[in-house]
């Protein structure tokens, strides 16, 4: 009785497992801040690398919240506070199987919308041939349980739809749905969404058990110089972006680095002579253009009209928190299909039309042309229709996201079921 009672007293301890990356990084020390928040003890596991980003960043880590690297080797148990739970970022498969071999239960935490894990799922189970039809521009499918929206092309996954042009991560993403499935239980997957946002995308899969535990946000907590993001446009598309920025002749403000990546000394100097030259374009209509910002100090800002964002899941999840009307320019990955339900179910914003692709590769032909990208602002920032429209959904979504996060709320109530079934197993 005596060590029941003692269990029972015992603060849960979850480890989260996360990849070293910006994208990972963000939704898995938030998640860790959410779990301390009610209660539970966090050791965040992770490389040294992923160690220095957090060090280096802003964000106050709060007491129960802890960083180890896996050079560590780190051992709580003999401190009597061993691990009751391991929760994982995606690609980190082996987790489960560290888990298995102590018995500890895991549990993934999914950092991109339920919609594309339902996507990858079908990919894998049984809709192969109709992912093959997909890459014909042409052809709309539909999967089962997302019934307010078909996909083409354009709106699916890159890693899905041209899967040899991304073959080590497409096979990251089937691993991990095997790993998910190979017990034929139903596997518990935490999802930085909220369920009000994707209701559909959450009950649709009938093998995993989706729970949404977001928005995890923010995600800007990097200095300055530790703004990493592998999102780089081309030198065309970085010309025709400003093109229509400057023609809208609305004020901007354009977050853009000054190296952009670039190594031949010959395109540094060419990229300081574009760069200087636009500063100047960019006064003429009020707009400013910096190295590096915080993305959620900027955007709660009454001065901001909208947000030219590549529809990363992080931004996106920010501009619905933050009630800010987007316009979509997807890059790749889960881009393309996070920008169509910004359009087409969320209605929070405006997607860039793509030129002709090729289809043999899926890779652009021609970068969006400085027009398009003015159309989109005109329609997003205009007198007209769509307008009103977005901004009505925009200020909707923002209302049910803080929802959600409030005692009470779905993802709240979402969290601490967890934690309470974490403390249950343990007895």
């Amino acid at each position: 009785m005596a060590a029941v009672a003692a269990q029972q007293q015992r603060q849960p301890h979850v480890v989260m497992a996360t990849f070293p990356a910006q994208g990972h990084m963000n939704p898995s020390v938030h998640f860790s801040i959410q779990l301390v928040l009610l209660g539970c003890r966090v050791t965040l596991l992770t490389t040294v690398s992923g160690r220095l980003l957090i060090t280096k960043s802003n964000i106050l880590l709060p007491p129960g919240l802890s960083v180890v690297t896996f050079s560590d080797g780190y051992d709580v148990a003999g401190q009597g506070t061993p691990f009751d739970c391991l929760v994982y970022s995606p690609l980190l498969t082996w987790a489960v199987d560290v888990g298995r071999d102590l018995d500890l239960p895991t549990t993934l935490l999914w950092i991109q919308p339920a919609t594309v894990m339902d996507i990858y799922y079908y990919l894998f189970n049984g809709y192969g041939e109709l992912f093959e039809k997909c890459k014909d521009p042409s052809f709309s499918m539909d999967l089962r349980g997302l019934d307010s929206v078909s996909f083409t092309s354009n709106d699916l996954p890159s890693f899905a739809i041209h899967p040899n042009q991304y073959p080590l991560l497409i096979n990251g993403v089937k691993q991990q749905l095997q790993v998910l499935t190979r017990d034929g239980t139903k596997s518990k997957v935490l999802v930085n969404t909220f369920d009000e946002l994707e209701i559909e995308a959450m009950k649709a899969n009938v093998e995993l058990d989706m729970i949404g535990v977001g928005p995890l946000i923010p995600s800007c907590f990097w200095e300055p110089r530790d703004n990493n993001n592998a999102q780089v446009i081309s030198k065309k598309q970085r010309e025709e972006l400003a093109k229509g920025l400057v023609s809208s002749n609305r004020p901007f403000f354009w977050g853009i680095r000054k190296d952009e990546s670039v190594e031949e000394e010959e395109e540094r100097i060419e990229m300081v002579r574009w760069r200087e030259e636009m500063e100047t374009k960019a006064e003429s209509v009020g707009g400013k253009i910096v190295e590096w910002c915080s993305q959620v100090e900027v955007l709660p800002h009454e001065a901001v009209g909208c947000f030219v964002t590549h529809c990363g899941w992080n931004s996106t999840l920010e501009s619905i928190c933050l009630g800010v009307p987007l316009v979509a320019f997807p890059q790749f990955s889960d881009q393309t299909t996070n920008a169509k339900m910004v359009e087409a179910v969320w209605k929070i914003g405006v997607r860039v039309v793509v030129p002709d692709q090729k289809p043999e590769t899926g890779e652009v032909a021609v970068v969006v042309e400085g027009d398009e990208i003015r159309r989109c602002l005109d329609l997003v920032m205009g007198e007209g229709q769509v307008r009103e429209q977005v901004r009505t959904n925009a200020n909707k979504w923002k209302q049910l996201a803080r929802d959600a996060l409030r005692e009470g709320g779905s993802s709240h109530s979402n969290i601490k079921a967890f934690v309470d079934q974490i403390i249950g197993k343990r007895l």
